[in-house]
Formats: structure tokens, sequence, C-alpha cells
């Protein structure tokens, strides 16, 4: 049978979403559904008390007789828009010391038999450069402590270093982190913004590369990455960087006499880097 990559790629999502439905569903009940009267209260106490977290209006929910975890109810709380001025001085604040900025974080990737890797991360605020990367299928806060001590050897750790409230994360990590001199930062709760360099990093690999393939295992994974990752210092242009490189690609001059413009691929021909190249 022979079908187009595009066709397995469709196919593998596909799979991998009955694949979960099946599994979440096999052998339970689930979670007993919470009563609309009670989701309704819930949004109604965060609606009159603007002040209110999760935290106190599941104190208030106790008070009333009503048994939900915390958890559930920071679900159901709505989505409220981030203070312009808090975000103006959080925004002022990265502008101001990017080049002392770093963030980590994770991000889950399927394989073909439906397993789930985590990648774990660290990136540059300044250069927009992937500092270290690793993989993993079974993430935990001592497996972090070590990436962090390959990320930043031999006195070369940021003066800030962002992440958000990740259980891995946990307060193992923190200590080791404050070891090596620099001060963690964590985001505020369901705030991604506040680790947008982080984010957006997870979002372009996964556009401009894990949604075009199907990984097979982990050792698939990481040299997936390795690839990306030298495409991504040396080749592809940001907008964050004023249409420059992490490596700082420089500008090529048009040879003179006759010259065309070649494609040299990269990441398998998923993208090129164009060269001039003189015609004989």
């Amino acid at each position: 049978m022979f079908v187009t990559p595009d066709t397995v790629v469709r196919w593998h999502r596909a799979g991998f979403r009955l694949y979960w439905n099946w599994l979440s569903r096999r052998g339970r009940g689930g979670r007993p559904g919470l009563p609309a009267e009670v989701r309704t209260l819930v949004r109604r106490l965060a609606t009159e008390n603007p002040t209110w977290g999760a935290p106190r209006v599941h104190g208030e929910l106790q008070m009333l007789g009503l048994e939900v975890s915390e958890r559930t109810v920071s679900r159901l709380m709505p989505r409220r828009r981030p203070n312009p001025e808090a975000l103006q001085r959080w925004m002022t604040f990265l502008r101001n010391h990017r080049d002392a900025i770093a963030a980590m974080d994770f991000f889950v990737v399927p394989t073909v038999t439906f397993r789930v890797l985590y990648v774990w991360f660290a990136i540059e605020h300044g250069r927009r450069r992937i500092l270290h990367f690793n993989v993993t299928d079974r993430p935990s806060s001592t497996w972090v402590v070590q990436q962090l001590r390959e990320a930043f050897p031999f006195d070369t750790a940021p003066r800030h270093l962002i992440f958000d409230r990740d259980a891995t994360f946990s307060a193992h990590v923190v200590p080791t982190v404050k070891f090596f001199d620099t001060e963690p930062t964590r985001t505020a709760p369901r705030s991604p913004w506040q680790n947008g360099v982080a984010e957006r990093w997870i979002g372009s690999v996964r556009r401009e590369l894990l949604d075009h393939v199907v990984v097979f295992n982990e050792r698939h994974l990481q040299r997936l990455l390795r690839d990306y990752v030298a495409y991504y210092h040396d080749d592809r242009t940001h907008l964050g960087l004023a249409k420059a490189t992490p490596a700082s690609r420089p500008a090529q001059a048009r040879p003179a006499g006759q010259a065309e413009v070649v494609g040299r691929p990269r990441l398998g021909g998923l993208h090129h880097r164009y060269v001039w190249r003189a015609v004989a």
C-alpha cells in the first residue's frame, strides 16, 4: 500500500486518540460528575468576589458542606485576563534582564506505539539559544536536577531561571537552582504567557517538525530534536532577533557574474537554507 506521509501522520493521530480514549475507559467508571448547581456556584463565587482564588472559593464551599476538591474548583474558575499593570511590570522585567534570563519547561511527544515521551529543555532569552535538552519517559525531580547540572556547567548559570508550577519542579529542584547562584522565578498558576519564550519554542518545534513526523522511540526523538536545534540555531531567522539567527548567521553577498539561488535541505527536506551559488 502506497500512501503519502501526511496520511500516515493523520492515521497515527487518530489512533493515538482512540487508544487513550480506550485506556481511560477500560475497567473504570470514571470520576463521578459534579452537579451543575455546584459548577454554577463556583463561577458565581468567583464572579462576585474578583480577588478570590481557587483556595478561597474552595474554603467557602466547604463551609457550605459541599465536597469538592480544590483542583476541580481551579478548573471551574472563569479565566480572567491578566492585570495590565502586572503584565507591563513583567514585560519590563523581561526586557531589562533578557541577557541574564533562561527558562525551562517540559512538553510531551507520543510515539508510534502510543508511549508518551517527555522533553525537557532550557532556553536562553537573550539569543533564543537552546542550552540543553533531553528526553525521558519517567520525569522526576532528581532527573531534572541532573539536566540542570548538564545545562549550566562551570559557572555558566544565568542570573534568573523562569519555570512554571509543574509538580516535577518540586522543592528538590528549587534549592539546586539557588545553589547555582540563580534566582528561581516561578510563573503564576495558569499563566503560560509569563514563560512566553519557552512556550514559543514548543510551538515552533511542533509546527515545524513534530506535526510532520511519527516518532518511533526515544533515540529517534533525540536525533530529530538534535537536527532541529542545529537548524534553529544556524539557519532559521527569528522575528524576536530582528530576522537574525541565534548563531548570528551572516548575510551572504551576491557573487559577481552569473549566480543562482540554491536550496540546501534541512530536516529531511521539511525546511531549506538558501544560498547564492556562482554559475560557471
